[in-house]
């Protein structure tokens, strides 16, 4: 899936089994339960495409973070102007 892939504003029905009680709280609330959805599953995207990327430059990451324990952040012992 592309990033692009999320900010669609296309709309697509979809069959879902959501608690009967969750249901009617919603709908008395006036709870519009598809973008609630959204923005749901946005999050929920959002948060495993991270989980993904950090897995797979895991090795990357700890090599960084080696080198930057071992020699430092670079240019920190500059002054700003």
């Amino acid at each position: 899936m592309k990033h692009d892939d999320i900010a669609s504003s296309k709309r697509r029905p979809v069959n879902m089994s959501i608690d009967t009680g969750i249901v009617a709280a919603a709908k008395e609330a006036g709870v519009n339960m598809s973008r609630v959805t959204e923005a749901a599953l946005r999050a929920a995207i959002k948060t495993e495409r991270e989980r993904r990327w950090k897995e797979e430059n895991r090795e990357w990451i700890e090599a960084h973070n080696r080198w930057i324990d071992e020699n430092g952040i670079p240019l920190s012992g500059l002054e700003t102007l």
